[in-house]
């Protein structure tokens, strides 16, 4: 998430905002100290599609599909 953010220039306090949470979550995120639930993934991905379309997917490569491939 942290390559994403800051890739596109996109604040944890902006994606805070548009998902409508606190900020300190998204730090949490962030510095991996916690990890966002399947549903709040989806979140992020609105959120960061709605604040850059390129974000989202950037974000979808480094997050999800890493994932995906490791079966």
């Amino acid at each position: 998430m942290k390559e994403a953010l800051e890739t596109y220039a996109i604040s944890q306090n902006k994606l805070a905002v548009t998902m409508g949470m606190e900020r300190t979550v998204v730090y949490r995120w962030v510095h991996e100290r916690t990890d966002p639930t399947g549903e709040t993934i989806v979140e992020i991905v609105r959120a960061l599609n709605a604040l850059d379309p390129q974000a989202a997917k950037a974000f979808i490569a480094l997050y999800l599909i890493p994932v995906l491939n490791e079966r």
